[in-house]
């Protein structure tokens, strides 16, 4: 185990305490039962209030703690509420992590605003591509998994596992838009650019510091006239606001667009790409990098065996329709992406 890491507040004093057996017993029940303790000292009670601690956790942490804490965001199928709680691809791989780790599992939900700050501690700021720490939070889980595409700014952040889940950004467009569909040329560039061409003076819906971010896509230089969306942090309602006539087309991720065409038949349609291929992946804190070794070998092992494969097929069962190459790969073909 890593020992102790205390609050700021109380670095000082509870370094003392670490160093006598006593002390160090009281502070670790407290730092897993976060309990308001009083802690003698020389014959003076003092009381601390331990609250959620703001330090990571690896894995030697983990399992003596005995619990996993999943970040997750509701999103799509990946975190989803079910008949019996939360549920979904990325809560029954946790869970399954969890069993393979030997300890508890526990969902943290959280949103896509907070999430980072809950896994890091970290109060982060993104400003011209360019990460800020603008404040401290406390630590709420120890990995993050709902679907989290791989991005270069996330990156700065987190470690990444090896990838999950294959996706990229579509335009989306209600089934009455004048906005016709492209016609494929076997070229991923060329299908972007034409895309693009069709935005001009088009409203599009969007989100910021999210994976359908139009600066990430360069949209702004297309001539689109960008609406985000604040009604919500759930991507999920992006896709019924253009229906509701908030604009009239919109970016979405593959896995949420093949929900968007079976939940709306008839009422949506596939314009084409705006991004690259792109990949999904669990997130570590940068300090945890036992914990992110210990799962991509896991993932390894319930790749090979079909354990992964028929999680995806419950939960995503025409992805293979589109993105079946993914899963046809040999692992040693996907590499951690900042590795």
């Amino acid at each position: 185990m890593k020992g102790i890491r205390p609050m700021a507040g109380l670095a000082s004093i509870t370094a003392i305490f670490v160093l006598c057996s006593p002390f160090k017993g009281i502070l670790q029940k407290a730092r897993k039962n976060s309990i308001k303790i009083l802690i003698p000292f020389l014959g003076v009670g003092i009381l601390y209030l331990i609250t959620t601690p703001a330090y990571g956790r690896d894995l030697q942490d983990i399992r003596q703690d005995g619990v996993l804490r999943h970040l997750g965001i509701p999103y799509a199928h990946f975190v989803k509420p079910g008949p019996a709680g939360m549920a979904g691809l990325d809560v029954e791989l946790m869970q399954l992590f969890a069993t393979h780790l030997g300890v508890r599992y526990e969902l943290v939900e959280t949103s896509w605003g907070e999430v980072f700050g809950d896994l890091t501690g970290d109060i982060l700021q993104l400003h011209n591509g360019d990460i800020r720490v603008t404040g401290k939070t406390p630590i709420k889980g120890d990995i993050i998994a709902n679907g989290m595409t791989i991005l270069p700014e996330r990156q700065k952040i987190v470690n990444f596992s090896l990838p999950t889940f294959p996706t990229g950004v579509w335009l989306v467009a209600r089934a009455d838009s004048p906005i016709k569909p492209i016609a494929p040329t076997g070229s991923i560039d060329k299908d972007i650019a034409r895309v693009k061409k069709l935005l001009a003076g088009r409203s599009v819906l969007s989100m910021k510091n999210t994976c359908l971010d139009p600066d990430l896509y360069g949209l702004a230089q297309t001539g689109a006239r960008i609406r985000y969306h604040t009604a919500s942090q759930y991507l999920g309602d992006i896709a019924p606001a253009i229906l509701d006539g908030v604009a009239e087309a919109t970016l979405l991720d593959i896995p949420d667009a093949l929900i968007a065409l079976q939940k709306w038949p008839g009422e949506i349609k596939i314009i084409g790409p705006v991004s690259q291929p792109q990949y999904m992946g669990v997130g570590f804190a940068k300090d945890a990098p036992e914990l992110r070794h210990e799962f991509d070998t896991f993932f390894r092992t319930i790749w090979v065996d079909g354990t992964y494969k028929k999680l995806v097929e419950k939960y995503y069962p025409t992805i293979f329709l589109y993105l079946d190459d993914f899963f046809a790969k040999n692992l040693g073909e996907l590499k951690n992406a900042d590795n």
